[in-house]
């Protein structure tokens, strides 16, 4: 993951010379004096988990890291709320913490915490950070990370930064992007509007700015300008800042978004790719042992460069969009064709780097993202089939013109629990089964507040105006504790999911002894019902799921024709053919 602390100086100056050119070396000097100040203060428990990460450079790949993500307040009201949750989350095999947003945010409307007022403050109604300091401290005394989401692509409209902007400060108004009609009509031709319904354009004019602000997203959050150095310096401020609080972990926020070029999407940039690498540089002089997960929802062919290459060490983790996509995909035709192509170009990924694997989160589902791989038809038959249709209980949402609805739901509805037309055993099997896939894979595997109790839709969301013209706000519910409390030793469908997921959490902790690292590489089991995949260089596991409702048997490929136990219930099988019960999933190792 990290390089030592004179490899990572000259990363840096390389990194800030691609981006400022001329600029780059007041720049770097100014950064290096952060970076002694910062390591300088860190504390003598942050600098042993420093010392101990860097000794073993390969941490990442291993097998078992499980996270948890959750909004706090749908979670646990409070940061306190969530130190009273710990015991849970770690009876539940959760190694690392991601909570959204928790920052300080803009009044009102904050598109769910994404439009923060302040970098340094808690969001009062969730607490301080006092107790973010002891939230980690707690998490560190149970061998738990703590990921915060830094969204660093854009702040509210009113951030102090953006204030002064308004009141005229030139310092600050190049902290953003203030363009005038002609160049906003320029740079239009070519942008793709994320929230074309509810926020179509990318730009809002402002009256005291005298001008366009760029806003990707909503009109209060208002996109800096990275091309101004004085940018980079602040958001570095600001994860040093975090990183000595005790957060082990940054959750980049739209990192695609992070250069603006004329002619293009404005998406994935070369310098967009290298702004990750130079902040990555810079933790590895000051904190080394902070992971930095790239949230990039694009073609995986957009994402791995986020990795970094050869010569530079960029993110340690990116979420597995692809190969997530696909998995509801392959799920709706009950054929793995295209999560055998996305686990192909995942596996193209660098070793050092790991997937973020995943079910689903607080965002939509958004089908476009296979567009390079599928045809247009797949990509509306998958999209109209889980807006209500197939066994699913999700709901469409916006796209951009040209695209495919994408879509909102919980996991739970999404595979048809609360239906009643549908078969309740078998949607249950389908959430197992996604699941049992994703901590198979290679990488860390993520859980999505309340997927572990089978909770469904928030169908409430429309009675409340804060919530209502938002529709990710469906898979955004309150926990359920109790649903949790009262079901966890029955057979339902809520103490089912929790023992099935803690069953993967605890197996997948023991892959480190049972096989290599390695990337997912798909495998053909003569049934395009059943995906197969092998990972590890070596010692391998094989992962067999059977996508259909029905039993089916499938053939393992002759170099994996033998003896071989299942690490999820202990069975052992000999060579030849195998058989699944529907949606039942094998993780199989050799002697």
């Amino acid at each position: 993951m990290t390089v030592d602390a004179d490899g990572a100086r000259r990363s840096l100056a390389k990194q800030l010379e691609l981006i400022y050119r001329d600029a780059a070396p007041v720049l770097f000097d100014r950064v290096c004096a952060l970076l002694d100040d910062a390591a300088a203060a860190r504390s003598p428990e942050l600098k042993a988990i420093d010392r101990a990460r860097r000794a073993q450079p390969g941490w990442v790949s291993q097998s078992g890291e499980t996270v948890y993500t959750f909004y706090v307040d749908r979670f646990a009201g409070t940061l306190e709320g969530v130190i009273g949750k710990l015991d849970y989350l770690d009876g539940l095999g959760v190694r690392w913490l991601h909570p959204l947003p928790l920052l300080e945010t803009r009044p009102g409307d904050s598109d769910g915490g994404f439009a923060v007022a302040n970098y340094r403050a808690v969001e009062p109604a969730l607490g301080d950070i006092a107790t973010l300091e002891r939230l980690a401290a707690e998490m560190r005394a149970r061998g738990m990370g703590l990921m915060l989401d830094i969204v660093c692509n854009h702040t509210a409209r009113e951030h102090d930064w953006a204030e002064r902007a308004r009141r005229g400060d030139p310092k600050y108004r190049a902290y953003y992007h203030v363009l005038g009609s002609e160049a906003v009509d320029a740079y239009s031709a070519t942008l793709i509007d994320v929230f074309p319904d509810t926020a179509p354009g990318s730009f809002t004019y402002d009256a005291q700015m005298d001008g366009w602000v760029w806003t990707t997203f909503y009109p209060f959050q208002w996109d800096l300008n990275y091309a101004n150095p004085d940018v980079f310096y602040e958001m570095l401020d600001v994860l040093l800042f975090l990183a000595n609080k005790g957060a082990q972990g940054f959750r980049l926020d739209s990192a695609p978004f992070l250069w603006k070029r004329l002619g293009t999407t404005c998406r994935n940039q070369p310098e967009a790719y290298t702004i990750v690498a130079a902040f990555r540089a810079a933790l590895d002089i000051a904190a080394p042992s902070v992971v930095l997960l790239t949230e990039a929802i694009e073609n995986p062919a957009d994402v791995i460069p986020f990795f970094g290459n050869d010569s530079t060490v960029g993110c340690d983790l990116a979420y597995n969009n692809g190969v997530m996509t696909a998995l509801w995909a392959g799920l709706a035709d009950q054929d793995a064709g295209i999560i055998r192509t996305m686990l192909t170009a995942a596996a193209k990924r660098p070793d050092r780097g790991a997937w973020l694997n995943y079910v689903r989160c607080h965002d939509d589902l958004i089908w476009n993202a296979l567009a390079d791989y599928a045809s247009p038809d797949d990509l509306a038959r998958w999209s109209a089939f889980y807006d209500g249709g197939g066994f699913s209980a999700g709901r469409r949402f916006q796209t951009a013109p040209g695209g495919v609805p994408s879509t909102n739901g919980m996991a739970a509805s999404l595979v048809g629990l609360g239906r009643a037309d549908v078969d309740q055993d078998l949607a249950l099997a389908r959430l197992r089964a996604l699941y049992g896939v994703i901590f198979a894979l290679d990488g860390w595997p993520m859980i999505y507040m309340g997927d572990e109790i089978a909770l469904e839709n928030d169908q409430d969301y429309t009675s409340d105006p804060a919530r209502r013209d938002e529709g990710r706000w469906l898979q955004r519910p309150q926990m359920d504790w109790h649903r949790m409390d009262a079901n966890e030793a029955g057979r339902t469908s809520a103490g089912e999911a929790h023992r099935a997921l803690r069953g993967y959490a605890e197996a997948a902790l023991k892959l480190n002894d049972l096989i290599t690292p390695g990337p997912a590489e798909p495998l053909d089991l003569a049934n395009d019902a059943v995906l197969g995949f092998v990972r590890g260089k070596g010692q391998v596991l094989l992962c067999a799921c059977n996508l259909s409702p029905t039993v089916q048997s499938f053939q393992r490929p002759a170099k994996h024709d033998r003896t071989c136990r299942d690490v999820l219930s202990g069975r052992q099988f000999p060579a030849g053919a195998m058989s699944l019960e529907p949606h039942e999933i094998f993780w199989l190792v050799f002697d």
